[in-house]
């Protein structure tokens, strides 16, 4: 399952206020959003900014997968601040905040044509945890926010 990190800017920070739940296809490795242009009229409508996406590994450790980098590097290239959110429930940590380094990880992953799903990228340092310290991600229980589930009711 996947969801969009949305939110607006205050104070010269950007503050997460809403986890929007699209459209998805779903299998146990991937997950691929749909109807994206339901997500643009919800956050233009809203006035809120993408600023990450959320993901999880059900079965999996807590860590960036190659299809992540890929999937990252399009967030990041619109919005450098934007964070990627990975949860494992099965295993500890059950959650972590990571970005892709820039340098070498985005311009690395942007110039990437592999074309099989999951493959490896052999440089060091292509990723990094967001949250502080050592990144730009403060983490606060004290913050309101709210779900939007844009997917079709059945």
């Amino acid at each position: 399952m996947c969801g969009i990190l949305c939110g607006r800017p205050i104070n010269n920070a950007l503050f997460i206020s809403c986890l929007l739940i699209p459209e998805q296809k779903c299998t146990s490795d991937t997950c691929e959003t749909e109807n994206e242009s339901a997500q643009l009229e919800y956050c233009i409508n809203e006035d809120l900014l993408v600023l990450g996406w959320i993901h999880t590994h059900p079965t999996q450790t807590c860590f960036m997968s190659s299809r992540d980098l890929h999937t990252q590097a399009g967030y990041q290239i619109m919005m450098p601040e934007s964070i990627a959110i990975v949860c494992a429930p099965q295993h500890q940590p059950s959650h972590g905040i990571f970005r892709l380094t820039n340098p070498p990880g985005l311009p690395h992953i942007l110039n990437c044509n592999q074309a099989a799903m999951f493959h490896q990228h052999h440089i060091d340092n292509i990723y990094t945890k967001a949250s502080n310290p050592p990144g730009h991600v403060f983490q606060s229980d004290k913050l309101h926010w709210y779900v939007k589930d844009l997917r079709p009711k059945n």
